[in-house]
């Protein structure tokens, strides 16, 4: 049993604080509605390490000046099936949807599209975009990283060298749609953060300190920090560590040069200089109706994960799930019996709302 029980937050009463506390931050109506969406939708999908947990960061971002309301992602380059957008430090929810609906309105258009996003406020669940895309019947490959942050370390070093880089790709099966949507380290850091907060447990390999050693502490990554309030990912002297080795470490390398040097909004390091983080993306987008295999795909595509999910379960009464089932189970259980939340993080949420004299709910 946990030692800090969840409280649960009816969804809507949550997706409303949050939204009240954008608002009252200077965000229009609309920016903070679809802000508050899409943390509300990450926490609804269990990946409570991109939701709410992230809203005191966030506005002590904006008060800083390093990301701003209001922004649009700005065309630098037009290719017609490809572009090049600057996002001039916007909120990413704002400017990565922005983002992904060129994107597929281009691929709806030409058949494909690629999409390179440069300098975007945090863009959240990368799942998300693909999630769009999908419902527009197109598979989607998204490739993040975070320029100026440096959390993980590369696989044979202890020294922080890549961001988290954040990795989805979605395919249009109807029926059984697949979402598959990761961090390249081993833990995103909004998971260090959510444990430091008191939720669920980092894996006991899942860090690693100067020396070698490997850690489930969150102080590795975060140092000393209050019980409740921010936490500074560069206070520690650890590192988060890839996942799979040297393949994930692989994987971070390839987001930082494509998603950071080749947008030239900045891979994570070096970061001396550097007063904010910003992500980079860089999104591929296909249309199986323009290459003429939309009746192949779905009916070879479905047979297909029809049979994985078939494999005998390892466990009994635990059968193989497809990448997204996981987060449709758990959108439906936490829309049904509300969104659970360490009290660390309630707190620290309702703390940020009264600083901005937003009221907490009834």
């Amino acid at each position: 049993m946990d030692a800090h029980p969840p409280v649960l937050i009816d969804a809507k009463t949550l997706e409303t604080l949050v939204r009240d506390i954008f608002v009252a931050a200077g965000s229009s109506a609309d920016e903070a509605a679809g802000i508050a969406q899409h943390l509300l939708g990450a926490n609804l999908a269990g990946h409570d390490s991109h939701g709410v947990v992230r809203v005191p960061r966030y506005i002590d971002w904006h008060r800083a000046g390093h990301v701003h309301f209001g922004r649009t992602a700005r065309v630098v380059t037009d290719g017609g099936a490809f572009a090049l957008l600057d996002a001039d430090f916007g909120f990413g929810q704002t400017v990565a949807r922005q983002a992904a609906e060129l994107g597929i309105a281009r691929a709806k258009q030409h058949g494909a599209a690629v999409i390179a996003l440069r300098n975007a406020g945090h863009v959240g669940r990368i799942g998300h975009y693909a999630e769009m895309a999908l419902a527009e019947g197109l598979i989607s490959i998204h490739l993040v990283n975070v320029a100026g942050s440096v959390l993980v370390a590369p696989f044979g070093g202890v020294e922080r060298r890549f961001s988290t880089a954040p990795i989805a790709i979605g395919a249009p099966l109807e029926g059984r749609p697949v979402v598959l949507d990761f961090a390249t380290s081993h833990v995103a850091e909004g998971k260090v953060l959510v444990a430091s907060n008191g939720g669920k447990a980092l894996p006991k390999d899942a860090l690693i300190e100067p020396d070698g050693t490997l850690s489930g502490d969150p102080h590795t990554l975060y140092g000393d920090y209050p019980p409740i309030g921010p936490r500074n990912p560069a206070g520690g002297a650890g590192a988060i560590r890839a996942f799979g080795e040297h393949k994930g470490s692989g994987l971070a390398l390839m987001c930082e040069l494509l998603a950071g040097a080749f947008t030239a909004g900045g891979t994570s390091g070096p970061v001396e200089g550097r007063g904010r983080i910003a992500n980079g993306m860089l999104s591929i987008y296909l249309s199986p109706a323009h290459f003429g295999t939309e009746a192949a795909f779905q009916e070879m595509g479905q047979a297909y994960v029809e049979w994985v999910a078939s494999s005998r379960p390892a466990r009994p009464g635990q059968p193989v799930l497809l990448p997204g089932e996981p987060e449709a189970r758990t959108r439906a259980e936490r829309l049904a019996h509300g969104v659970p939340l360490q009290p660390d993080t309630w707190t620290g949420l309702l703390q940020t709302a009264a600083s901005l004299g937003v009221p907490a709910p009834a």
